[in-house]
């Protein structure tokens, strides 16, 4: 996925599942379609991906049909009605879900046929730090981490960091507090992770900006649309 700088390739993950990762890739997606870019979004959770169901899309085929070599990317690959290319992952397929970091790179490297095709490649991660996750974190110039004010949603950010940086030696990592009640709250976690970031791994990660709690989000949702 690393191919040209044409393309920029933003890494979308969360440690911990449910603190908003997806809602956060596909709206991205769209705001930076709707600026005039081509953009894709790549759904890699591949064991419960649903990228297509906040984007409204029906997709076909999936990355199951590419690694059992049925397909190509392209082939798999669908447009949303907001411009959006997604290439859709698995759901509730196990083999896909425990895939191996070998099987998530010829992913990454099946990437290079489209490099001239788009200006924008984001892919969001599934939740955790499986091999599949971690290979295609190394694969991303930038990594958003979205995390959320509590216990576990910390603890499990912060461990995601801790092995992009000690075991894998990444930089470009970012923040974004999620669902918070206020720019300051959100200003406030960045601040505290960042601090046992700073101490503990003597790495400084980025505040990207925080998103407030909003109710105009849930019901996107139960309307399969982004907000």
């Amino acid at each position: 996925m690393k191919k040209t700088s044409r393309t920029e390739v933003i890494g979308i993950a969360s440690g911990k599942g449910g603190v908003g990762k997806t809602t956060v890739a596909v709206n991205l997606a769209i705001a930076l379609q709707k600026s005039g870019h081509r953009v894709m979004l790549f759904d890699a959770d591949l064991g419960l991906a649903n990228s297509q169901i906040a984007l409204g899309c029906a997709c076909p085929y999936n990355l199951t049909h590419f690694m059992s070599g049925q397909k190509t990317l392209q082939e798999i690959t669908v447009t949303s009605r907001h411009g959006v290319r997604l290439i859709p992952g698995a759901s509730g397929v196990k083999e896909m879900a425990a895939l191996s970091q070998v099987q998530a790179s010829r992913i990454v490297q099946a990437f290079s046929a489209l490099e001239d095709e788009i200006d924008y490649l984001i892919v969001d991660m599934a939740a955790g730090i499986s091999p599949s996750v971690l290979a295609f974190m190394a694969a991303c110039q930038r990594r958003y981490i979205v995390v959320r004010d509590d216990p576990s949603s910390i603890a499990d950010a912060y461990g995601t960091i801790k092995v992009l940086i000690q075991d894998y030696d990444l930089n470009e990592i970012y923040i974004i507090p999620n669902a918070v009640a206020s720019q300051a709250e959100g200003q406030n976690l960045f601040r505290r992770i960042n601090q046992v970031c700073a101490q503990f791994l003597n790495y400084t990660t980025h505040y990207l900006g925080s998103i407030e709690h909003d109710d105009q989000i849930l019901a996107a949702h139960k309307k399969y649309e982004p907000v």
